[in-house]
């Protein structure tokens, strides 16, 4: 077909052509691949095709695989490099790709076809496959009839198009406010931010400093400005956004009418699948039993907290009384007053050690652990990209014989920076999953988006990460490897494919703890101005630190978790979900919040991010990842590096298997029974 040739978009060969996608490909692309899945689903659904794994595979997996590639595609322009018109062509073809997708999850013929394969001709991992398929055809209303099934699939297109109005709410709130500070309003505010500021003012012809609500400049402005008025300033715009409490005309991207009505369709869909709430239809796919357990589970563990936060709070208050004259906190001073008594308990400032984190030096340390302890390699590869600074790298391993090629396991783009029309946050995506490929039997490879937000580079200098990036970098990295050094070869469990959703997080916060290491910490520090790695003595201080808070923090996890779980179980669609924050916020948190407050309009997770009664997942996964690396800590080598055979172990059980087996069995592989709450509890220092 000579358009074929011409759209980016339907290019399969190897990686995306990101570079030369535009808006006007979307639409004669999703079109063209939906009308040949749409095939491909009449074909393997006609009563004389087999109800053979092999043969639905090699027709209907195919055709779809290259549906979801070319869509993931403009989804994750869409989330990187929005632009009105992209937004737009993403926005028209939304409806058909959802209408699709609920189809033929709800295909009464093809969930016939799926029953009938004989489960005793198949691999483990299409065994487990087929199981989840099976259930996930349930949860997708095949099981529905007539008018039913009808009202299901509108429920879905729906959905989805409230998801992404809230995205983009959140995202046009975030982007559209601007503060021009003067120099004296900055008092205290690092210097590379303050560089930062001033640039962008420049940029625009403004005197001052521009100061937005993008975590690398509305962070430090809390944490470190003198100057309580304006942390009120840009406390009330952050606290406000998208929301009816807006500032001027900010009110119209105010999400409050979407949650209420994502909320509804929540629970007519639960209720449509013979659930009495979504919390129960969330819960099927995971690792927990009920809604219930949870509550149970993020309740016993604020309760543990609660005395460390306490303290943590009585320590505050005392501290601002005393040095800082501060009698009667705001909420938009407790950012400053943790800092500055930080700064005197412990001597150090996240400032100081930020001087020692360059992004260039913290990206080789990183690479530098994974290869030690998952025996891999990675270097720099080449691949179209959205934006100059995204970077390209492959991962590899030993050729199997003396002398033959490295074998190629999967390859990454990594995307660090913060920038405008790009959502804010830290993901990791795949592009492409590994598969044994049902139509040429060629092995796919995986391939993984890395997304951060961090501060650019100033005076050409490089980025100069805060502990806090470079943990975050860990953690989506974590995912990373998840997807990328899976042994799976069937397409639905390989990677992170399949695994349960409060399972997920594992193997990133799991990675989280090599941030805390000396022996990984000092390969991966360089002075910005000196070359010098960091001092021991200040590591001591940051360790020292790493605690500091972590009652107020677990609670403040718990908040968003306890709240998302309730609002998706107890909560009447209709009502006021900031009741129901307020009483959540009564029972657990530490802190009070203003009236004005609205996170829950910006708390895309669980109203655009698939978390849906499932933010706990944090938390539970928590308690797998920290004794996952306590039995790296009981493995350590007298020189304190961790064992290359414990990490074999470790890749092996739980990188390796993917979702091929669930979670809790890839668990006790590694670790020889089940995760205890005790090695979290510890590393928090709350035992």
């Amino acid at each position: 077909m000579p358009y074929m040739q011409s759209n980016p978009l339907l290019s399969f060969s190897d990686l995306p052509l990101f570079d030369q996608i535009r808006p006007e490909h979307v639409a004669p692309a999703i079109d063209q691949l939906l009308g040949e899945a749409s095939t491909a689903l009449e074909q393997a659904t006609a009563p004389d095709f087999p109800a053979d794994w092999s043969a639905m595979s090699r027709v209907l997996d195919t055709a779809t695989e290259r549906l979801s590639r070319a869509w993931g595609a403009v989804s994750h322009l869409n989330a990187v490099a929005d632009t009105p018109e992209l937004r737009a062509a993403y926005n028209e073809a939304l409806p058909r790709v959802t209408e699709f997708w609920t189809r033929l999850g709800a295909d009464e013929r093809l969930y016939a076809k799926y029953k009938a394969i004989d489960a005793k001709a198949l691999t483990p991992a299409q065994q487990q496959a087929l199981r989840n398929a099976i259930r996930n055809f349930v949860l997708s209303g095949a099981e529905l009839t007539g008018a039913a099934k009808e009202r299901f699939a509108a429920i879905q297109e729906r959905q989805a198009e409230l998801s992404q109005k809230f995205s983009e709410n959140a995202l046009d709130a975030t982007d559209a406010y601007a503060y021009y500070a003067s120099a004296d309003e900055l008092d205290g505010v690092p210097e590379d931010v303050r560089q930062a500021a001033r640039a962008a003012a420049e940029a625009e012809g403004k005197a001052g400093f521009k100061l937005t609500l993008k975590l690398p400049c509305y962070l430090p402005v809390m944490q470190f400005a003198r100057s309580s008025a304006l942390r009120e300033r840009l406390y009330r715009a952050y606290a406000t956004r998208a929301s009816d409490q807006a500032e001027g005309d900010a009110t119209k991207f105010d999400n409050t009418a979407l949650i209420r009505e994502i909320l509804a369709l929540r629970q007519e869909e639960a209720r449509l699948l013979g659930y009495a709430n979504f919390g129960e239809v969330s819960v099927v796919p995971k690792m927990a039993d009920s809604p219930a357990q949870v509550i149970g589970f993020l309740r016993d563990l604020a309760r543990r907290a609660r005395p460390y936060a306490e303290k943590d709070v009585a320590d505050l208050r005392a501290f601002a009384a005393e040095k800082l004259a501060l009698t009667d906190p705001q909420p938009w001073d407790w950012s400053y007053i943790g800092e500055q008594l930080k700064e005197a308990r412990y001597a150090f400032s996240e400032q100081e050690v930020k001087q020692y984190f360059t992004a260039p030096k913290v990206l080789a340390g990183l690479f530098k652990i994974v290869e030690t302890l998952f025996e891999v390699s990675i270097r720099r590869d080449t691949a179209p990209v959205w934006h100059p600074t995204v970077e390209f790298y492959r991962i590899e391993r030993a050729a199997a014989q003396a002398g033959g090629a490295p074998q190629l396991v999967g390859q990454f783009y990594l995307d660090p920076s913060a920038r405008s029309g790009k959502r804010g946050g830290a993901w990791m995506d795949d592009v492409r999953a590994r598969w044994l490929r049902p139509d040429d039997g060629r092995l796919q490879t995986p391939v993984a988006q890395l997304v951060c937000n961090f501060a650019a580079g100033v005076d050409g200098k490089p980025p100069l990460l805060t502990h806090d990036d470079v943990t975050t970098l860990f953690h989506e990295f974590g995912h990373g490897l998840h997807h990328m050094l899976t042994q799976v070869d069937e397409r639905d469990v390989s990677g992170i494919s399949g695994v349960e959703w409060d399972a997920v997080e594992l193997p990133s916060q799991f990675m989280e703890n090599f941030c805390w290491e000396w022996d990984v910490l000092r390969h991966m520090t360089a002075h910005v101005d000196t070359g010098e790695p960091l001092p021991r003595a200040l590591y001591d201080k940051m360790l020292a630190a790493k605690n500091y808070q972590s009652g107020m923090q677990t609670l403040r996890q718990i908040e968003f978790a306890l709240f998302d779980m309730l609002l998706h179980t107890e909560h009447a669609p209709q009502a006021d979900f900031m009741a129901l924050l307020a009483s959540v916020r009564e029972e657990v948190a530490v802190l009070p919040s203003p009236q004005f407050s609205r996170t829950p309009n910006t708390f895309s997770h669980i109203f655009a991010g698939g978390y849906a009664a499932g933010y706990y997942s944090y938390k539970w996964a928590e308690v797998l990842s920290a004794d996952a690396y306590a039995a790296f800590e009981e493995t350590a080598g007298a020189d304190g590096l961790p064992s290359i055979e414990t990490g074999r172990r470790y890749r092996e059980a739980i990188l390796e298997a993917g979702g091929s087996r669930p979670a809790m069995e890839s668990f006790k592989a590694f670790r020889g029974r089940e995760p205890t709450l005790d090695a979290l509890l510890r590393h928090q220092g709350m035992a």
